[in-house]
């Protein structure tokens, strides 16, 4: 048996397929005509455009648009057609007297390598999506053909050192009953594409390609990370019966899809979906989200070489919002900095970025981007219902300039007779424990809020969650980040606003009696976790989510609430 990452939920059983495009070995030889190499390059830059041209428009016939990879093939069209790629690779050729082949190596592998220098797991997974880009170039120069992934046996299971974007685009994915390979974590786009068709996907599994063979029998269980090479008859009928069972889930799960959220005695609440752009707001309404409630708008600016236009972030939020026909949409402010660099603005390296210059401490400074931002959002929310959520506020002053500069933003649009929602709602997270503390004061100048519980985890007990040293520490579960949620939810009420949270924990079963008590308004988690987490609250009554709280609320350690709740969700699902 193989470990890996499991990525995409499920069983697979079927046969190996290797996949194994090589890297063609680059000849790198010095030229005298620097002219022709350069329209070598430019001939071929063409024919790539063309051919991901091709590759693009299969891959939204095959997902409705709705996938990440579809973006990722965009940046790669956006990067070959790129001034500063071109002048790279040219320079490259005049200056070095290289072949155009070493001249689009050396450029990819330069950008490569700004990205993989990065802290952020999203901007590190750019680095395969530039190594794909640069094969396919080298590859359509050197004339190398690709292994043809269109017309697959049926029962067939993906074997590669790495699965690239445009792999995924072409491949015969009807036929593909399981993924497994050597590199990629949860956010590659394998990962994505895999739980977009529910394909089983086990993905970092070491060393897969020396210890399989074309044809062997496998199984790969995306649940937990394990991959079966020639099974014995008695693991593939363990697995069969396994692979019914969850079937049968996933057929149960299907069955929430038009039903409201609510518990099992009548309460009623929200469930809200988490998104990243426009195309996965339809991907949202599909699984049966009841709106937004976190579109986080930094992906507008990560996949880019400079800051986007107004225009360009007005039709994105447009998008989302006619996409939602009139669920609310809650955009998130620009929230970068921590984890989330953008090279192209220039931040500076800081020793402690989570508690640096970022999210709206950013964006107050930068009235400029802040400024081009909010305008396109109050444009877009003549289309819509939107609400706009600020993020990483520590203090009333920060949501009162907030306020300012929308109130200044909206006398401009009237005075161009530019439509918006002049009733638009301005809410802010609470993800630090000053927020917390004071959110009786934040609830008079806000008219909602969202509990961020990654970050307000990390700041409440001062854990950085990207340090493995530490992230034994690192749980929503802690009694003091409990009591600030309690806390938050209690305020917002009092104060006769809505609560919501868009943090991971909003779609943790265990979590889910508590939030009930405590009297969460929306839940809003990811777009493959809106069934689950509406089919955990409709097995709870009121009356039995407050008898587990109560007793929660005595407890003084995590371990003490974690032990408790999972031996408490045992013995509940033996009856």
């Amino acid at each position: 048996m193989l470990r890996g990452i499991g990525t995409s939920r499920g069983i697979g059983i079927g046969h190996v397929l290797i996949i194994d495009n090589k890297n063609n070995e680059v000849n790198r030889k010095k030229i005298q005509d620097t002219k022709q190499e350069k329209e070598r390059f430019f001939n071929v830059r063409e024919q790539f455009i063309k051919e991901t041209e091709h590759l693009l428009a299969q891959l939204e016939e095959k997902l409705g648009n709705n996938d990440k990879n579809a973006l990722v093939l965009k940046n790669q069209i956006y990067l070959a057609k790129d001034i500063t790629t071109e002048n790279e690779v040219c320079n490259a050729i005049e200056k070095d007297n290289i072949c155009a082949e070493a001249a689009i190596e050396d450029t990819c592998d330069k950008l490569a390598g700004i990205f993989a220098a990065m802290d952020n797991p999203d901007m590190q997974q750019r680095v395969s999506d530039i190594v794909d880009m640069k094969d396919r170039m080298i590859q359509i120069m050197q004339g190398t053909v690709r292994t043809d992934l269109t017309n697959l046996p049926e029962n067939t299971v993906i074997v590669a050192k790495e699965i690239q974007p445009s792999m995924t685009a072409s491949m015969d994915t009807a036929h593909v009953v399981g993924i497994v390979a050597e590199k990629g974590g949860d956010t590659a786009h394998a990962s994505i594409l895999a739980r977009a068709l529910e394909i089983p996907a086990v993905l970092s599994v070491k060393d897969v390609m020396s210890k399989v063979h074309n044809n062997d029998q496998i199984i790969v269980d995306g649940a937990y990370g394990e991959v079966f090479v020639n099974p014995t008859q008695r693991t593939l009928s363990i697995y069969d019966k396994k692979k019914k069972k969850y079937e049968e889930h996933i057929e149960e799960l299907r069955t929430f899809v038009d039903k409201s959220t609510q518990t099992a005695d009548g309460r009623t609440v929200i469930l809200a979906a988490n998104i990243g752009g426009a195309a996965e707001a339809s991907k949202a309404v599909k699984e049966g989200a009841e709106g937004v409630g976190l579109f986080r708008t930094e992906f507008l600016f990560l996949n880019k070489n400079s800051l986007p236009t107004e225009e360009e972030q007005f039709h994105e939020y447009k998008k989302a919002a006619v996409l939602m026909k009139g669920k609310q949409l809650t955009i998130r402010t620009l929230d970068i900095g921590g984890d989330k660099d953008i090279p192209y603005m220039g931040l500076t390296r800081e020793n402690n970025p989570f508690l640096g210059y970022r999210a709206i401490r950013f964006c107050l400074d930068r009235v400029d981007i802040f400024t081009t931002q909010l305008r396109a959002i109050l444009r877009a929310s003549a289309f819509g219902n939107i609400r706009i959520m600020v993020p990483m506020v520590t203090s009333v002053g920060e949501i009162q300039s907030v306020k300012s500069m929308v109130r200044r933003i909206c006398k401009d649009l009237d005075r161009n007779q530019i439509a918006y929602d002049n009733n638009i709602k301005i809410g802010v997270m609470i993800e630090t424990p000053a927020a917390a503390v004071m959110a009786d004061v934040f609830a008079t100048e806000a008219d909602f809020f969202s509990i961020g519980t990654n970050d307000l985890t990390q700041y409440t007990i001062a854990v950085d969650r990207c340090n493995e040293n530490v992230a034994y520490l690192y749980s929503a579960f802690n009694p003091a980040v409990l009591r600030l949620i309690k806390r938050t939810i209690a305020c917002a009420h009092e104060a006769g606003i809505e609560v919501g949270m868009c943090g991971e924990a909003a779609a943790d079963p265990m979590m889910v009696p508590l939030l009930l008590t405590y009297g969460l308004d929306e839940f809003s988690v990811s777009t493959g976790k809106v069934l689950e987490t509406r089919k955990s609250i409709a097995d709870w009554t009121i009356k039995e989510a407050e008898q587990v709280a109560k007793k929660v609320m005595t407890m003084s350690s995590e371990k003490e609430v974690t032990d408790y709740l999972s031996d408490y969700f045992s013995e509940r699902k033996k009856k």
